[in-house]
């Protein structure tokens, strides 16, 4: 199952990471002073990534 996992980093910022149902980190956070931003920035994934496009700079 996927998740996000908060965490605090070694300055005492708050971070998340995405895992992918077989453990596997697919993506962390920069640094937040506050657990709400933290928070507020998964819930803002959740709801506007679902149709994200893919932009191939290749």
């Amino acid at each position: 199952m996927y998740k996000f996992e908060i965490y605090k980093d070694r300055a005492g910022e708050y971070r998340f990471r995405f895992r992918a149902s077989n453990g596997e980190i697919m993506f962390s956070s920069e640094g937040y002073k506050a657990k709400a931003s933290a928070t507020g920035a998964i819930e803002s994934i959740k709801k506007n990534a679902p149709g994200a496009s893919i932009d191939d700079q290749t």
